[in-house]
């Protein structure tokens, strides 16, 4: 089972496409050496950023004008 799971991770964004755009991003950054913000042991990048997401700790937001 995926956790956190899909539905609870979309209250936090306004798309399934922000979430995805957003979890590449933190990834990139943790790969690119950017610290952890969760305390959580995950091994892979996209696992921590959908968590750090999930806490609140990386926040999401499309720019004005964007649709």
């Amino acid at each position: 089972m995926i956790y956190p799971p899909i539905n609870e991770l979309l209250k936090t964004v306004d798309c399934r496409y922000t979430l995805v755009v957003e979890t590449a991003k933190r990834a990139r950054q943790l790969v690119s050496g950017d610290p952890q913000l969760t305390e959580e042991q995950f091994i892979k990048p996209v696992s921590i950023a959908i968590q750090e997401i999930y806490e609140g700790k990386v926040t999401c937001e499309r720019r004005e004008g964007l649709k």
